[in-house]
């Protein structure tokens, strides 16, 4: 028992101090941010291959903004959003109905609310609809729900995103349940507020030996590594993207997995994104 227990916490140790000691490939962007992205391909985090790509917005100066795209009806993918706004960076957002467009998760888009949560039998809330991104004058917050039937319409911010799960609030774990959709490795997108007002925009990819996908448990931790106080999952899967104006071929940084192809044109269409642009 104690050598389990032992070697357990060792692992852990060894995914830190791997994952903090990397050289991560750091590049400048617009909107005084930067993109960071790291392949290990050593199966030398968390025992396996690791694709992550993240941008780091240094908010502090309020060159930077961030604005919800969505759309109530049609789909397209996360780089048609970011190119038709005129965006310096676009991420995948909360989820959505695959067969007839919109969230399934409420958005509120300058001061009104343009979908509603679609609750559970007897009005339950899923884990995705239990925290938020709220975005105020371009600054971007995360907010966990309160438990309150009406907790999104006594919210005051006027940029809404219902999503989640939340995995750390105010630099204290969340509970996590212990289902499918928590513990199997899939690609993921989060994002993550640090000190300071920095906030992070971030992909890991999967579905593919050149990455594995992660759990929320392990996607929980590499924010935490990264500094976050606080986390939240946004949709992943396929939905997985992280799109850069002028970035290679497409913009696309990451490897979306809809072609299951390892390269930058698996993209699939989507309903809403986190937008990332710099200020007029």
């Amino acid at each position: 028992m104690f050598l389990g227990v032992f070697q357990h916490g060792y692992a852990q140790d060894l995914d830190s101090i791997t994952f903090v000691k990397t050289k991560w490939t750091k590049k400048a962007i617009k909107a005084n941010s930067k993109l960071i992205t790291h392949h290990f391909n050593d199966q030398n985090l968390f025992g396996s291959n690791q694709n992550i790509s993240y941008i780091e917005v240094k908010n502090k100066k309020r060159s930077a903004v961030f604005v919800i795209g969505q759309e109530l009806k049609i789909l397209k993918p996360t780089s048609a959003f970011g190119l038709e706004s005129n965006a310096v960076a676009a991420i995948n957002g909360t989820f959505f109905d695959v067969k007839n467009g919109g969230s399934v998760d409420l958005i509120k888009v300058d001061g009104s609310v343009v979908t509603q949560n679609r609750l559970g039998q007897g009005g339950n809330r899923s884990a995705h609809q239990q925290a938020a991104i709220l975005i105020t004058d371009g600054k971007l917050n995360i907010k966990k729900w309160d438990g309150s039937t009406d907790w999104e319409v006594k919210e005051r911010a006027d940029n809404m995103m219902v999503t989640g799960p939340l995995m750390s609030i105010n630099n204290m774990e969340t509970f996590l349940d212990s289902g499918s959709f928590s513990v199997t490795r899939h690609p993921r997108t989060a994002v993550g507020l640090k000190p300071g007002g920095r906030v992070i925009l971030l992909t890991v990819d999967g579905r593919n030996d050149n990455s594995s996908g992660m759990s929320l448990f392990e996607l929980r931790k590499i924010m935490r590594w990264l500094g976050c106080t606080s986390s939240i999952n946004l949709d992943g899967g396929g939905s997985t993207t992280l799109w850069v104006a002028g970035e290679g071929e497409n913009g696309i940084v990451n490897y979306p997995t809809d072609n299951k192809k390892w390269d930058h044109t698996g993209e699939r269409n989507i309903a809403n994104t986190i937008l990332l642009k710099t200020k007029r």
